[in-house]
């Protein structure tokens, strides 16, 4: 009877410290989720002085303080004529930064150049016509932009296309790897001698800055395959967007190595700038419904907060000479570590450039210097 009781006590001890070395390895992983997601809700500074809450405007002003503005500052914005991309647009023509707004649209871009010139009537703007699904529309653009001999300091990479179904460019490629990924990769490159050279003469350090998402953490190699993001027999929009969103910080870690080897004055960067409120609609509504958008309405944020990271990346002082980083919340963070593989990013690269190549039929920058010569 005793060896029972001692064997069966002697099991519930087993069971007890199992449970216990269980919740102790959940809690470890737990724990620090909680402690991160609390900052965030409290909009808690992190190494940089900001945090969740810090606003546009607010790092604008303290960021173009330090900088002479005789010296005008050239930033292209795409997707700039809603949203964050206006907002960015706002906040820096507000401070004398001068903005070219790439628009498929020019009605809209004329629109935001009119409400923004309402409050800052000194504010520079011009709108120039670019669909970045189209390969031949980003070849015009950099043509009619180069044609206008100004300087290039900042190229903010912020458009973003999210297609609920399978849909394709006119050059025959889903529309939103086209969108977002290739328009802008192809984007950089044909601006990038510029961006060097301006940044060489007038000795401001150039900024690329890519809209990425935490969500790219979603994607795996094994689904990440270069010719299936072109032409997908299957799809699935958020998927899509994922992987084109990691296409964006891998673009950054590359272009970052090319740049640093050849010592030249830009940097590029990737940024996550949160979820950002909008006019979502919800067409059920009761206590539940309310209840769960309450709660994950905390989580979001206001479109200048948004914005907040893109303009400390593209403008603060601190992270002069730093490069193929990734940011949130207006400071540094760790992206996924297949984002971090070198490999996959050259891969990348190479794909790419040699896709466009073949498309444009001669090198990149050898087509923008025909381009900008064909309009003199």
């Amino acid at each position: 009877m005793m060896n029972i009781t001692t064997n069966f006590m002697s099991l519930i001890y087993t069971w007890i410290s199992t449970i216990v070395t269980i919740l102790q390895s959940k809690l470890q992983t737990i724990l620090p989720l909680m402690k991160g997601t609390l900052k965030y809700l409290a909009g808690a500074a992190g190494p940089s002085g900001y945090g969740s809450k810090t606003t546009a405007d607010k790092v604008a002003e303290d960021c173009l303080s330090s900088i002479n503005t005789r010296s005008l500052l050239t930033a292209i914005i795409t997707g700039a004529t809603s949203g964050i991309g206006a907002e960015t647009a706002r906040v820096l023509a507000k401070r004398g930064v001068r903005i070219i707004i790439p628009a498929r649209d020019l009605k809209k871009a004329k629109e935001l150049k009119e409400s923004i010139q309402k409050d800052s009537p000194q504010a520079e703007i011009i709108g120039l016509e670019l669909d970045l699904s189209s390969f031949g529309s980003i070849q015009r653009f950099c043509s009619q932009f180069l044609s206008l001999g100004l300087p290039l300091h900042i190229l903010i990479n912020n458009a973003g296309k999210y297609s609920n179904k399978l849909e394709f460019s006119e050059d025959k490629i889903e529309l939103t790897f086209a969108t977002n990924y290739l328009g802008h990769f192809l984007l950089t490159e044909m601006l990038l001698e510029k961006m060097v050279e301006t940044a060489s003469k007038d000795g401001i350090e150039g900024r690329v800055v890519n809209l990425s998402s935490v969500i790219h953490h979603w994607v795996k190699k094994k689904n990440f395959c270069f010719n299936k993001l072109l032409n997908p027999k299957s799809y699935d929009a958020t998927y899509a967007y994922a992987q084109s969103k990691f296409a964006n910080i891998l673009h950054a870690k590359e272009l970052a190595r090319q740049l640093k080897a050849r010592k030249a004055n830009v940097t590029i960067n990737a940024v996550h700038p949160g979820v950002i409120k909008t006019g979502i609609i919800r067409d059920y509504k009761g206590f539940i419904t309310d209840s769960i958008y309450f709660v994950a309405s905390k989580f979001l944020k206001s479109t200048s907060q948004g914005a907040a990271t893109t303009c400390y990346v593209a403008l603060s002082p601190h992270i002069a000479g730093i490069s193929g980083k990734y940011f949130a919340d207006c400071n540094e963070r760790n992206c996924s570590s297949l984002a971090n593989e070198e490999n996959e990013a050259q891969k990348l690269w190479k794909q790419t450039y040699a896709l466009i190549q073949r498309r444009l039929l001669q090198p990149i920058d050898q087509n923008v210097e025909a381009f900008a010569t064909s309009l003199r």
